[in-house]
């Protein structure tokens, strides 16, 4: 067994997105070559309704897959194609926008006023940018819920974890998605395929994240240089790039329990050609994605 140590931790920082959602985003843009196939992560949670009910109106997507998981509140959804629902807590919507399709997700007010959820776009490769959109609309009681020994808690939407598969399967980029919780003081260990991007994004809690004690063993990005007082400790809204090499990783939880979303996926290692909602690998291929979008012949399919 060999573990994978740290390569780079990002601490999140605030944006406004959509028709001014308020949001953290982890990673996205400049930070892609290192996340490849991710391409960004945005995470939205806030008790103020004035900072997420204006939403995200129709828009396009092409050439990338957009998941998007909600642990607590409401986003209701519709689609060019006549798709329509609702993302309620603990559902997950696996979205292949593929060669086109115009959409919104307008989040709904909760009974609490908290939103809280995640969405991060994962890329398609050059030859699969352009295939038929589709869904995978998971519902929080099709997902497994695989509770080991030691008592650690892992929600499997796409992977496998312990003999338990995911309801999501046969994606391109071959990912893995877990939300996972592991009490005070446990570790967890878990295998990635090798070459594959793994990456962790603390939700709760705090925890050491490789087998090393020492802070500054990595590079840390988006603290700032007032920061001057650095922990070994992981905590919430603070994103792990691990690196390339090693087959596992162990997570060890602090004195509280940790819970993060672990994600993995195959790196398509292709040039990105990236402008607002749109991925692309040239640039002529984004200048007749926007082309077509003007002349509305850029859905398709449907």
């Amino acid at each position: 067994m060999s573990i994978r140590r740290i390569a780079k931790i990002f601490k999140s920082r605030p944006t406004i997105e959509g028709a001014g959602v308020h949001l953290k985003r982890a990673f996205g843009y400049s930070q892609v070559p290192q996340f490849d196939p991710f391409l960004m992560l945005d995470d939205f949670h806030t008790a103020n309704p004035a900072e997420y009910l204006p939403g995200f109106p129709w828009h396009p997507h092409r050439g990338i897959e957009t998941i998007t998981y909600v642990l607590e509140g409401v986003v209701e959804h519709g689609d060019s194609m006549g798709n329509k629902g609702v993302i309620t807590p603990g559902d997950v919507q696996w979205m292949t926008a593929g060669s086109g399709i115009i959409h919104q997700e307008m989040p709904k007010e909760s009974p609490t006023g908290m939103m809280w959820g995640f969405q991060f776009w994962a890329n398609l490769p050059a030859r699969h940018k352009m295939m038929p959109p589709r869904y995978r609309d998971v519902k929080a009681a099709d997902i497994p819920l695989v509770k080991l020994d030691s008592g650690v808690k892992i929600k499997v939407v796409c992977g496998e974890v312990a003999g338990v598969q995911g309801p999501v399967r046969d994606i391109v980029i071959d990912p893995e998605l877990l939300d996972v919780a592991i009490p005070a003081g446990t570790t967890f260990t878990h295998r990635v395929q090798a070459g594959h991007t793994a990456i962790a994004y603390i939700l709760d809690g705090e925890g050491h994240f490789d087998d090393r004690r020492d802070a500054f063993a990595y590079e840390m990005e988006g603290s700032g240089w007032t920061d001057i007082t650095r922990s070994c400790l992981c905590g919430p809204e603070t994103i792990v790039l691990y690196e390339r090499d090693g087959n596992d990783v162990t997570i060890v939880a602090g004195e509280k329990p940790v819970r993060f979303l672990f994600i993995a996926g195959m790196p398509l290692n292709e040039p990105v050609a990236w402008y607002g909602p749109v991925v692309m690998n040239t640039q002529d291929e984004l200048r007749t994605a926007f082309e077509e979008y003007a002349k509305g012949t850029f859905v398709k399919h449907g």
